[in-house]
């Protein structure tokens, strides 16, 4: 099979969806592997490291796009990329569809077999290729939130860890799934007081226990929620529906009760956030106010540490385009339960409830959508 890897166009977006070494594993298992100029270069992996692993550099975006059987990316398409999409082409990326829904019309008009990293489930009900990133963004949420609580970045000028005699900040966490309990690790270590909610009661037991530090726990509901916010220095989003639109936990009307200065980070902006004031913002322009209340919006956190996101996105990916390159998507989705649910686009139809539900589109059962993959067949529009 011929692997395309083009280089990210999503705006400050520095990551790259395979490193030399996953190159050289698919040459070696006897595939074909285009790789664009200079796509790896953000992320300190150089042409020649590419080369030496016998991938065959090419000048544009659109000379990969062509020659690939499947296409690895780490972000979704962007508009100028989606004349690249046709039948017969399998896609595997991050796609987010329940938060764009140009996107995912385009998908489906073009015939393309898209595979959702973040739709990826195993038995347990987790999410093997979404943990990694969820793992880079909890910590670097709380991160953020110390830089931004600097008086001159806009914040209330308050230590995350406070000093003797002053109290530590209130980080207040929507959602216990991984990017919460990376937050909360993090901004516990850095001495804050934390407070952390889910609708989950064991998952909330099972951190109390694990988790070192100043940590509340609170049953996610939205008495809870509006008092929390009230004496929040920071408040960070991290809710999760799989393939769905996050659910709007704090409203406009509750924006006015948070203290002056205070910090919003939603990490589940980029699937529409849980924040209704959140929209979707850059590296560049990561951040914006309302009601005295900076927010920060963006939607590829992990983008800004390149290197170690690609890194900790291979590692779990790879092991499933290695699957798909040898065995076809019809094969290779049939064979593998996880990999199945990340199916979303296929023969012109959509795959995944919570994405068909969130835009009234025609759904198509995922298992019913093998045999078309499996004879070249689309379905009329």
């Amino acid at each position: 099979m011929n692997i395309g890897i083009p280089k990210e166009i999503k705006v400050d977006e520095h990551r790259v969806a395979s490193p030399p070494s996953g190159a050289r594993e698919f040459v070696q298992r006897g595939h074909c592997v285009f790789v664009e100029r200079d796509a790896g270069l953000s992320s300190g992996f150089t042409d020649d490291e590419y080369r030496s692993a016998g991938a065959i550099i090419v000048d544009s975006a659109a000379e990969v796009w062509a020659a690939a059987d499947m296409i690895i990316k780490v972000k979704e398409p962007q508009a100028s990329e989606y004349r690249f999409l046709r039948p017969n082409l399998i896609l595997f990326t991050y796609l987010h569809l329940a938060a764009d829904e140009q996107l995912t019309r385009s998908m489906l008009e073009s015939g393309v077999t898209g595979i959702a990293y973040e739709t990826v489930e195993d038995r347990r009900g987790g999410l093997p290729l979404l943990e990694p990133m969820s793992e880079v963004a909890g910590r670097m949420a709380a991160q953020v939130v110390s830089h931004y609580l600097e008086r001159h970045q806009g914040g209330r000028g308050v230590l995350m860890g406070g000093v003797p005699g002053v109290a530590a900040a209130h980080v207040v966490i929507l959602g216990a799934g991984t990017v919460g309990a990376n937050a909360a690790k993090i901004a516990l270590g850095m001495g804050a007081r934390v407070t952390l909610l889910d609708i989950d009661l064991d998952r909330l037991r099972y951190l109390d226990d694990v988790l070192a530090g100043n940590l509340n726990t609170l049953y996610s509901n939205h008495i809870n929620i509006e008092r929390s916010i009230q004496t929040a220095d920071a408040l960070i989003g991290s809710v999760l529906i799989t393939g769905a639109r996050a659910p709007m936990l704090v409203t406009r009307d509750m924006l006015p009760t948070m203290p002056n200065g205070s910090i919003i980070v939603d990490v589940a902006v980029d699937q529409g956030g849980c924040v209704e004031t959140t929209r979707p913002t850059t590296h560049s322009e990561p951040t914006f106010v309302i009601d005295g209340v900076l927010h920060y919006g963006v939607t590829n956190m992990p983008g800004a540490v390149p290197r170690t996101s690609s890194l900790a996105l291979a590692n779990a990916t790879l092991p499933f385009a290695f699957k798909l390159a040898a065995k076809g998507a019809a094969d290779a989705l049939r064979s593998d339960p996880a990999l199945l649910m990340g199916l979303n686009t296929a023969a012109g139809r959509c795959t995944h409830p919570a994405v068909a539900d969130t835009f009234g589109l025609d759904y198509l059962e995922a298992e019913r959508a093998l045999d078309y993959l499996a004879a070249d067949a689309l379905l009329p529009l």
